[in-house]
């Protein structure tokens, strides 16, 4: 965003009709977000009466999975339906997904529906991000990214609790129901708020890269499986796939006419491609969040409800810094593309070096001492996300914003995925399957150096990314109104 260009107020925002779209477009990452904590919450209860526990990590995996294949196709759907029919879309196979987690009798066909429900989360958070472009103006985009950064948030302070009152009252079942009259009421305010698209407003039709997006979710199904594997071999060859996948994608988009990702993606000297660095390193940083509650519950006995809520401090930091920092100036922002990522990489590698020392607990009664590198975590991410995100914006080949918008939210997910098999194969090496105590220090010690790195990464690749948006650099166009 140019200089000239000042950022709007949050009453602006917040205020008239701006407030009720911003609602609108919020809820849908709120539907899809408290549902991945719920379910967390509720898993162990779901488990003791379906069965099926070897199955317990593919809740997750096949969710993840195709929520990444959702939030691919959401440019394609945007240009083929519009943005408010690509909208209630995605709600109702996100309402089809929730009824038939609801009513499974078995793991297998809960799998199935967590899968359905998957699509139509990822399709509703790729569709977020584009409608921030589409729907608002310029001025307004921090402020949006950081209203839907927050969301995050709160769904991790709400998830948990629902989830855990229906747990604890033996009604699992009903978690799944509760999600569906808020997305429900969501697809309300996106019928009455959105405008229908014209015959006039024709987009840009491409033929969705269907094979590369399965390609991408099936990348992420190899080393999720490598994640598990308790020889090097099986685990260096499940690397190896995943980094041909990765190559083949590149090369084609490189040289075909069907791209998945928008022009200057693989190249971390374009804005665009430092970009999308960020937004992939960062978040990798913060899936170290999977393992925290139990290295706090095995390590420093903390109570199960007390864990989670530390850990939500990693969420609390992201949300509290998108909101604080997103009406920055460029030159400010500038600044945070290096201290952010410092924090995150400084935080981390305090809680590598605490949070095996069950000294800390046991002996000295220091536990609160972890919830600053927690919070810390967190805050790094979220004060550079929304200037991040709205400089995708603004690096965006004309022509390519829907493509652009939707890959935020693709590359996000798909770098938490490979966080969290990454996470796996570390621990694991480091002896956490043995269940030990040293093995579980040694492996909280390993992940959160290991990831400590990565924000530190982005920051040695952010050159171009402080470029974005500059007056010599190619800018998109005030946005199109619904």
């Amino acid at each position: 965003m140019s200089s000239s260009q000042q950022t709007a107020s949050w009453s602006e925002l917040l205020s008239g009709k701006n407030g009720i779209r911003a609602i609108a477009l919020c809820g849908g990452v709120v539907v899809h977000a408290i549902n991945v904590y719920i379910v967390t919450t509720i898993m162990p209860s779901v488990v003791q009466d379906l069965g099926g526990l070897e199955y317990y990590a593919w809740n997750t995996t096949l969710f993840i999975a195709a929520s990444i294949l959702g939030s691919a196709l959401s440019a394609g759907a945007i240009a083929r339906l519009g943005l408010r029919s690509s909208y209630l879309s995605a709600i109702l196979i996100f309402i089809v997904g929730s009824m038939g987690a609801a009513m499974s009798p078995s793991m297998i066909l809960l799998l199935v529906a967590r899968t359905i429900q998957g699509l139509g989360g990822g399709l509703l958070l790729g569709l977020s991000f584009a409608s921030v472009r589409m729907v608002f103006k310029p001025r307004l985009w921090p402020r949006t990214m950081a209203l839907i950064s927050s969301m995050w948030g709160v769904a991790t302070l709400a998830g948990p609790a629902v989830g855990g009152i229906f747990a604890e009252g033996g009604h699992w079942r009903l978690a799944f129901w509760s999600t569906v009259p808020v997305a429900i009421g969501v697809a309300f305010l996106v019928n009455t708020q959105l405008k229908p698209r014209n015959k006039e407003q024709k987009g840009q039709v491409t033929p969705t890269p269907i094979f590369k997006i399965v390609l991408l979710t099936l990348s992420v199904l190899i080393l999720s499986f490598g994640s598990l594997a308790t020889s090097w071999p099986l685990m260096a060859l499940c690397l190896v796939l995943v980094v041909l996948i990765l190559y083949g994608i590149a090369r084609d988009d490189l040289n075909g006419k069907n791209p998945l990702f928008p022009a200057g993606t693989y190249s971390v000297r374009q804005p665009l491609g430092s970009l999308y660095a960020g937004i992939g390193l960062m978040s990798i940083g913060v899936t170290s969040e999977v393992f925290i509650p139990y290295f706090l519950q095995n390590i420093h006995h903390v109570r199960p409800f007390t864990a989670g809520y530390m850990t939500a401090l990693m969420s609390a930091g992201w949300t509290i810094g998108s909101i604080l920092m997103s009406g920055r100036s460029r030159q400010f922002a500038n600044k945070l593309l290096i201290i952010s990522p410092l924090i995150s990489a400084a935080s981390l590698a305090v809680l590598g070096v605490l949070m095996p020392w069950q000294a800390l607990s046991l002996e000295h009664h220091n536990t609160w001492l972890l919830l600053l590198p927690l919070f810390g975590v967190g805050l790094g991410v979220g004060m550079i996300w929304p200037h991040l995100s709205t400089r995708v914006f603004l690096s965006t080949k004309p022509g390519q914003e829907n493509m652009a918008s939707a890959a935020i939210t693709t590359l996000q997910m798909y770098a938490m995925s490979i966080g969290a098999a990454l996470a796996g194969i570390i621990t694991t090496s480091a002896g956490f399957n043995t269940g030990s105590l040293e093995g579980i220090q040694r492996s909280a010690s390993w992940l959160l150096l290991c990831f400590a790195w990565m924000p530190i990464i982005f920051v040695c690749v952010s050159k171009a990314a402080r470029r974005a948006g500059e007056p010599n650099e190619p800018a998109n166009s005030a946005a199109n109104k619904t």
